[in-house]
């Protein structure tokens, strides 16, 4: 099985609009993105191409039109977040993360 691949939080916008709407149009994945953050194309753009570089999202023409498609799911992102979690706070241990979760 391949590393997870690594997303940051800016990155992960541009993936949720995918996981929302499905293939998008360059144009539509712009104005999906911009619905919830107030960025410029540009940046957009941006965090379009480090995800493709990082093969997180791939581009497909389709009956004549390039649509963007997502190469990791939602619960694989959710899963390597939650992950990082446990490393990073909880020494890598999940039942530390349970048991702090249960004492709240």
């Amino acid at each position: 099985m391949p590393p997870p691949v690594h997303v940051t939080e800016a990155e992960s916008e541009v993936l949720a609009a995918l996981w929302r709407h499905g293939p998008l149009t360059p144009a539509r994945l712009v104005e999906a993105v911009k619905s919830r953050r107030e960025w410029g194309d540009a940046t957009i753009k941006t965090l379009l191409g480090r995800l493709m570089q990082r093969k997180a999202v791939r581009s497909q023409r389709e009956d004549g039109r390039l649509l963007y498609h997502p190469l990791i799911t939602r619960e694989t992102y959710v899963a390597g977040e939650v992950e990082a979690l446990i490393d990073r706070l909880f020494e890598g241990d999940p039942e530390k993360l349970a048991a702090h979760l249960s004492s709240g």
